[in-house]
């Protein structure tokens, strides 16, 4: 795990020191630089040690001296990889690292390299024989890889901190990006807060060559059920489940550092604290982490405990307050890179923070609920479909206006939020349900807030494209696709990267093993959401691993009481328009829940930026 950054073109190394050195938690352990500048080709890179600690330096070069890489992430299937490149012919001059698997990965398959990978990465190869840089994205975009393109000259890091280094990078806020960051809590690739710089999107690679960049995809997810059904469909799918992520959790635990698991207590990460413990072969005990709260409506430290207890781990917890958690939040939120407004944030960085203390990587239960449809919002399409199919649009608007009058109540998915929401994504049509039920604001609200009516179809154009994009006609596998392509990917997973690689932290996910994914998008949707059961087949498969009270588990996200804090005046809060003075007065009046909006307002002003509206 490690941070990458450079560029094409203009510059100097002086300007390249300053962008990589920008991503030191990225990589504390090491620094790395290679430059040919009569072809304005510069290279940084900062390494956090995880695999080959001894001979995998970068940059690398191939041994021909023609092929230089840098490379943030881990290769799980390196060792096949290596094994099928020596018996095509390639010399290996490490002794194990993943990264020289890449450099002769490129010479054997070219642009084919990413379909022949099982793991996490972002990284940019010169290749200078064709005197062109290519650079990739994995699938599900669980590492970053920010660029722009000006002046001639592409530049690319890991983060914008860095990519703010180069004197060329624009620093234009993008109007549009704001929008998008109040309809979803999160800014879709490939944009960024920045109006000419990009995210490449997870599952693309890019070339740029002669001052031209192309940007193509090499992968996407999507659902491919079997058109044959096998007479056991359940313990078939479930038996071979439940190897894939045994595969998988094994995969990720080869580590020459320190490794231990994220645990919450629910169905996905016990899964992998089950199985690691089955697998771990160090003479200490598996070492397990979880984060617990005093506000009981969000605490999961006991349940985490007991699964703990339950495989003999070593377990570490640490419960926070709400003063404890007002306290960081300026420290935490200030180290981002681009706002971002999943307030599970915070705790998260304080699990990683913890978690570093002990081990280097962790394993976590990221992707579970995207592909096995595991959101309470699974709930809600059948009901939301007959509802929408019945009550007119004026009926609609009386049901929703009489529910907004209910009292707010601030505990942990509370009824009246729930409900409110759902009735809030019903007023628009099924391609928005998702973004509309999960953001700061909806369409309307967006209207008010910068004083002009809502461009639907370009705000929501991601959702809509995925929608759209989405073979399957069936409710639950478009709103897989959402959680898949955009929720996944620009929420869940950044929002791991930030908080762990803010404390060095590498984090894991074996549910999104390719191998394990290829085989989840081909199981049809009615054996993952089945008669209101959430992750049906999974929990199948895991029958023999975990007792029924944790299968049966009422799921709970990893989220924190924002809500009280906006409220009781607890989080300063200064209001720069009439729409945030009123959605600020209606949340503490108790007339309205608009924790997620000022949430995401707040981490906006605390990276500093701001609304220009009324």
């Amino acid at each position: 795990m490690c941070g990458i950054a450079g560029f094409i073109g203009e510059g100097n190394q002086a300007i390249l020191h300053a962008m990589t050195s920008a991503l030191v938690l990225r990589g504390p352990d090491d620094e790395g630089y290679w430059d040919k500048p009569d072809l304005g080709v510069y290279l940084g890179h900062r390494r956090l040690s995880i695999i080959d600690v001894d001979s995998g330096q970068q940059p690398m070069q191939n041994t021909a001296g023609d092929i230089v890489v840098v490379f943030n992430g881990e290769i799980y299937n390196h060792q096949e990889l290596r094994t099928e490149l020596i018996g095509l012919g390639y010399v290996f001059t490490t002794d194990h690292s993943d990264t020289e698997v890449l450099l002769h990965g490129y010479r054997a398959w070219g642009e084919d390299l990413p379909n022949h990978l099982n793991g996490m990465w972002s990284f940019a190869m010169w290749d200078d024989r064709k005197k062109r840089l290519f650079a990739s994205r994995d699938r599900f975009g669980k590492k970053p890889f920010y660029y722009c393109v000006v002046n001639r000259t592409l530049i690319f890091a890991s983060e914008l901190t860095a990519l703010l280094q180069h004197p060329d990078t624009p620093r234009e806020v993008s109007p549009l990006s704001l929008k998008k960051y109040y309809a979803y809590g999160f800014i879709p690739s490939p944009h960024s807060i920045y109006r000419q710089v990009f995210k490449l999107r997870p599952g693309h690679n890019l070339t740029f060559c002669q001052n031209e960049i192309k940007v193509f995809p090499y992968w996407r997810y999507k659902a491919e059920p079997f058109t044959v059904i096998p007479e056991n469909p359940v313990e078939n799918w479930a038996e071979e489940l439940l190897s894939l992520l045994k595969n998988a959790v094994k995969r990720r635990m080869i580590s020459d550092v320190p490794l231990g698991v994220f645990l919450s207590g629910g169905v996905d990460s016990s899964a992998v604290t089950a199985i690691a413990s089955q697998l771990d072969n160090t003479r200490s005990r598996l070492q397990t982490f979880s984060i617990g709260f005093d506000e009981l409506s969000f605490d999961e430290s006991a349940q985490a405990e007991r699964v703990a207890h339950l495989f003999g781990t070593h377990h570490h917890c640490e419960v926070v307050s709400l003063e404890t958690i007002l306290d960081r939040c300026e420290e935490i939120v200030g180290k981002l890179d681009e706002p971002m407004g999943d307030s599970s944030l915070l705790p998260t960085f304080m699990l990683s923070e913890l978690t570093r203390k002990h081990v280097t990587v962790a394993l976590g239960g990221d992707g579970a609920d995207e592909l096995f449809a595991g959101y309470d919002p699974f709930k809600a399409l059948m009901p939301s479909a007959y509802y929408s199919s019945f009550i007119p649009k004026p009926v609609h608007r009386c049901i929703e206006f009489l529910a907004n009058r209910l009292p707010t109540f601030h505990h942990y998915m509370s009824l009246d939020f729930k409900l409110k929401r759902t009735l809030r994504g019903l007023g628009y049509q099924k391609c928005l349900w998702n973004p509309v039920w999960l953001g700061p604001l909806s369409p309307a609200e967006l209207g008010d807030l910068f004083d002009e009516p809502c461009n639907v179809e370009e705000v929501y154009s991601d959702a809509i494209e995925s929608w759209e994009n989405c073979e399957a006609t069936g409710l639950v596998d478009k709103t897989i696709d959402y959680y898949i392509n955009l929720y996944l990917p620009d929420n869940i997973l950044l929002k791991v990267d930030r908080a762990s690689m803010m404390n060095s932290l590498e984090v894991r996910s074996p549910f999104l093993d390719i191998d394990l994914v290829n085989f989840a998008r081909k199981i049809p949707a009615e054996y993952k959401f089945r008669n209101g059961t959430t992750k049906f087949i999974l929990k199948k498969a895991l029958e023999p691993l975990l007792p029924a009270d944790v299968l049966n588990r009422k799921k709970k996200g990893f989220a924190v009481p924002i809500g009280p804090l906006f409220k009781n005046q607890k989080l300063n809060f200064k209001t720069s328009n009439d729409f945030e003075r009123q959605m600020l007065s209606r949340h503490q009046e108790g007339k309205q829940d608009n924790r997620a909006y000022l949430w995401n307002s707040w981490v906006l002003k605390n990276n500093g930026f701001e609304i220009k509206a009324r």
